[in-house]
């Protein structure tokens, strides 16, 4: 583990964010893109989503997970929409974002319901630019999905598995992941919050 859940509550509050702690599954997802590559395309899945909640006994229950929070090297050099360019998700939370559905109409993931805000990148620089000017607030399919089909496997590089999509390189622990979710759904409905930050927010 890299983090504890007493960090992330911590992190998450001092956001000002909302942190669940309702009993069964009142699920917390977030993901945590890391500082420390300083914007850098790596193509690598150094990231980490993280969940947590409290199982119907009351007791907390926290796991982590590699992930991208960022497109690969595929789609920043050649972005779904050219002229607007890649989508790079925006730091925040954003409540009530997902709901169980396929993905790409052909598997089981978390699909984007409600809007978010993306940087938009298309200078292809090698470098994600998290600018202000140029973000962009509506619903374009940032889903929260696995990369590898291949159960026992996990994927190294993020190449096009990510257009902007939050994504857990392995395939055993996406389905650990999913589980946690449809658990919740039976409990909460098909409504998840999503919230990311970056690694320089935790101490």
């Amino acid at each position: 583990m890299k983090y504890s859940r007493e960090q992330i509550k911590a992190a998450v509050d001092s956001k000002g964010y909302k942190y669940f702690e309702n009993d069964n599954y009142d699920v917390n997802i977030i993901g945590i893109r890391n500082s420390d590559t300083e914007g850098k395309v790596t193509n690598k899945f150094d990231d980490t989503m993280t969940i947590s909640f409290r199982d119907e006994n009351g007791e907390w229950k926290y796991m982590e997970y590699n992930c991208t929070t960022d497109p690969g090297d595929d789609w920043m050099e050649n972005p779904m929409s050219p002229n607007k360019g890649c989508a790079v998700l925006k730091p925040g939370q954003y409540r009530g974002s997902h709901k169980i559905r396929l993905h790409g109409g052909k598997y089981t993931a978390l699909g984007q319901k409600k809007d978010v805000t993306v940087y938009r990148d298309r200078n292809k620089d090698g470098t994600y630019n998290f600018d202000e000017s140029t973000t962009d607030t509506g619903v374009f399919g940032i889903n929260i999905h696995r990369a590898t089909s291949k159960a026992g496997k996990t994927s190294t590089y993020i190449d096009k598995w990510s257009a902007g999509c939050q994504v857990i390189a392995s395939n055993d622990d996406w389905h650990e992941f999913l589980n946690i979710c449809q658990t919740a759904r039976e409990v909460w409905g098909n409504s998840f919050s999503y919230t990311l930050i970056e690694s320089k927010d935790i101490v």
